[in-house]
């Protein structure tokens, strides 16, 4: 029996994938670098940025050195957008009162910094139906491992197979997954509905458990 629904934030909560690649290159830019559209789908989308940093200086030799003032940079980028453009939709308010109604227990598993989510979540008007958030902050190893869930599991006293996580990463499917839970895997933001959650839940209960 599902108890509790976890939610990715970036592409599930929050169409901020293109935020967050605008808000890096424009910080990487003051460098002389950049990460092309085609790297950001196919490598470095999902990723916090300290590891898009490593991977960079990996790669194109960016200094380590810079990474500090890049990250710092490009958080202060995101903000400037998420307080432009970051506003509630009402598939995503009503889905979250719905489930909270029902008496599922709601959270955020996000690979982004804890300044970010809770902006984010606070300008969707998210916050208030959330038990808490995961950030990168809060764990050793951000997704595609397995620990941001095992935490948020861990934290709601429950057993993998009550929780569903709703993801559109591969990263944070396969994190999903290692931690023992079940998915609902969306595309886009416009997926994340209560009736297709519900849909999921029944599904989950009547015996598919992929």
């Amino acid at each position: 029996m599902i108890k509790a629904v976890i939610f990715d934030m970036d592409g599930v909560l929050i169409e901020a994938k293109d935020w967050h690649y605008e808000a890096l290159n424009r910080a990487l830019r003051l460098f002389g670098y950049e990460i092309s559209r085609y790297d950001h789908l196919t490598t470095f989308d999902g990723l916090p940025t300290k590891k898009k940093l490593q991977m960079l200086s990996a790669v194109y030799d960016l200094p380590v050195a810079l990474h500090d003032f890049i990250n710092e940079l490009k958080q202060l980028y995101t903000m400037e957008i998420i307080f432009a453009q970051c506003k509630p939709r009402f598939n995503h308010e009503y889905a979250l009162s719905r489930l909270r109604a029902e008496g599922l227990r709601l959270a955020v598993c996000s690979n982004s910094v804890r300044d970010t989510i809770d902006v984010m979540m606070e300008k969707a008007a998210l916050k208030d139906y959330l038990e808490f958030t995961v950030s990168n902050q809060d764990v050793t190893k951000p997704k595609p491992d397995p620990e941001m869930y095992a935490v948020a599991i861990q934290k709601m006293g429950l057993m993998p197979a009550e929780c569903l996580v709703v993801e559109d990463h591969e990263n944070g499917i396969r994190a999903a997954k290692a931690a023992g839970a079940h998915i609902l895997a969306v595309r886009e933001t416009t997926d994340v509905t209560y009736g297709n959650i519900m849909k999921r839940i029944h599904e989950i209960a009547q015996g598919d458990l992929a």
